[in-house]
């Protein structure tokens, strides 16, 4: 493969490319084999092999920590959260070793992180019949929170990494991360959250009920049960895939220092804007589907009926993005994928807000069932392009970042990336718990079979459709200005084609006077392309 791409890859006399290069960027290419695909299908599903969704509510309603403590614990481990991510990056980026920069950190780390979820689950157990304003409960709680976020930081950098090297081609990861997104919805990876969606209604309408427990020990029982087993399920799925995939983008010979790190993000357009965007959007302040089914409607099932005719379409979105991909820019594609669900939302909140607080059609089934089935159908028409992407676009960020600076930093990238979104997430977070706080709803009264008020109630209802909308929309304005694509986009898929079949070369000989003028390559083209950028 190498002697065939470094044939390809020669510019005439002019440094012109030819139509054939630029072409490479659309073609079929393949470098991600069945055994690899299937490796990262189980991958895709362990990220929803989980009652995640439930934690808000398994922090609030079963463990119990108040709202207030719960604020204070989301500032330390936001500041710890900094702090760790910036030192972080800086040692994933200098990693270099036989099994690749990425693949030690996600093996190593696996099991310590899937036992930190494990306790986690179980922490109601080590605290029984324990109030909200417990000290040696929140200490806990507090230490756990920090301990994970240590391990999480190094996980998800080098998984993001992963991910972004996997393969050197666009086609290849956009083929790889659409079958991973259609395999794994069709083999069960949202049925522990829709089983555990079931058995929350079960009980909570007195179906599911025992002589000798108490419905408090029935609820603490199902949360820590399914959030173990799925917690052990996700991480045997996750690192399988760890041990079977490999990288195979090369990264520069010389490791790059923190400050190239930073220049390497700054001079790096594309990360920006969707950094800007992300963080813009991550100040957006709502409450869960779940609270507002649960404690409104009491008909957690409901999801799953609204559902149905979106399930029919949810396997055609993915069919769908190839045909979005060539009628529509990217910049398009990733605003309608990432705002249309609060977009859909606004009509929502006025036909649930027909009749006031008191007798409003939001505390009715079936026309808000109406409502959420045209709202959930026209949703997932986009949820192929929702779920691929803004994946793909950081995946090309990343080789944007090669291109222009002559080595890949994608582990101070996916940092600062996610330091922006933490932040933000950080805020709105803490406005979330306070709007609880000031539409007083109340921690106790779910696992004691109680309603909450109607002013908190439509409260909940507003967190769920109107807020996410007024507090997310600002976020599509730094896309506007999103402009990889096209001839840019060709030519730069063109020159990382020529330059990484001369590194191949180079590697494969392994003499030291190649790996000199190859290292001495990398570190000059910033300041050719900094000339010379589309």
């Amino acid at each position: 493969m190498a002697d065939k791409d470094t044939k390809a890859v020669q510019t005439d006399s002019s440094g012109e490319f030819s139509a054939e290069q630029i072409n490479y960027v659309y073609e079929n290419r393949r470098y991600v084999g069945r055994k690899e695909t299937i490796a990262y299908v189980m991958f895709d599903m362990a990220q929803s092999i989980n009652i995640n969704k439930y934690s808000g509510r398994f922090v609030n309603n079963i463990l119990q920590i108040d709202f207030s403590l719960q604020q204070l614990a989301t500032f330390i481990n936001g500041i710890w959260d900094i702090i760790n991510d910036i030192f972080t990056g800086a040692i994933v980026d200098k990693t270099r070793t036989r099994w690749g920069k990425f693949k030690p950190y996600l093996i190593g780390l696996g099991i310590p992180g899937t036992m930190g979820a494990i306790i986690y689950w179980l922490m109601p157990l080590f605290f029984p019949q324990t109030g909200p304003k417990d000290l040696n409960k929140f200490l806990m709680y507090l230490i756990l929170a920090v301990v994970r976020e240590g391990v999480d930081t190094f996980r998800g950098i080098a998984q993001t990494g992963m991910l972004a090297t996997i393969t050197p081609h666009p086609v290849d990861r956009t083929r790889l991360i659409t079958i991973a997104n259609f395999a794994s919805s069709f083999l069960g990876e949202k049925l522990p959250e829709q089983i555990m969606t079931l058995l929350l209604d079960l009980i909570g309408n007195g179906i599911i009920k025992s002589e000798t427990k108490s419905i408090t020990q029935i609820y603490t029982s199902l949360f820590v049960s399914m959030g173990v087993i799925t917690s052990i399920i996700s991480g045997a799925f996750s690192l399988y895939f760890f041990f079977v995939t490999r990288e195979r983008v090369l990264q520069s010979v010389k490791k790059p220092s923190v400050m190239q790190g930073i220049k390497s993000i700054l001079n790096n357009k594309p990360i920006l804007l969707l950094t800007l965007s992300q963080t813009l959007s991550g100040l957006s302040v709502g409450g869960g589907k779940q609270d507002y089914f649960i404690d409104v409607l009491n008909f957690a099932t409901l999801a799953a009926f609204t559902g149905l005719p979106g399930s029919i379409v949810h396997p055609i979105s993915y069919s769908l993005v190839p045909w979005f991909r060539r009628k529509f820019s990217s910049r398009t594609l990733y605003i309608l994928g990432a705002y249309i669900g609060d977009i859909l939302m606004v009509p929502v909140f006025f036909v649930g807000a027909i009749g006031g607080k008191k007798n409003g059609l939001y505390k009715k089934i079936i026309p808000m069932a109406i409502a959420l089935t045209v709202w959930e159908t026209v949703f997932m028409l986009f949820y192929g392009v929702r779920k691929v992407i803004p994946s793909e676009l950081y995946n090309e960020a990343m080789d944007y970042c090669e291109w222009k600076n002559g080595y890949r930093t994608e582990a101070m990238t996916s940092v600062a990336k996610g330091l922006a979104t933490k932040l933000a997430s950080l805020f709105s977070n803490m406005v979330q718990l306070q709007i609880k706080k000031l539409i007083k709803y109340d921690q106790t009264l779910y696992i004691s079979g109680k309603q909450q008020s109607d002013d908190t109630k439509f409260g909940l209802f507003a967190m769920f459709t109107i807020v996410p909308f007024a507090t997310t929309s600002l976020g599509i304005i730094p896309m506007l200005f999103y402009d990889l694509g096209g001839e840019k986009r060709e030519r730069m898929y063109a020159e990382l084609l020529a330059r990484r079949a001369e590194m191949s070369q180079s590697a494969t000989s392994g003499s030291a006077e190649d790996l000199e003028r190859l290292a001495e390559m990398q570190m000059k083209v910033g300041e050719k392309n900094k000339k010379k950028e589309l």
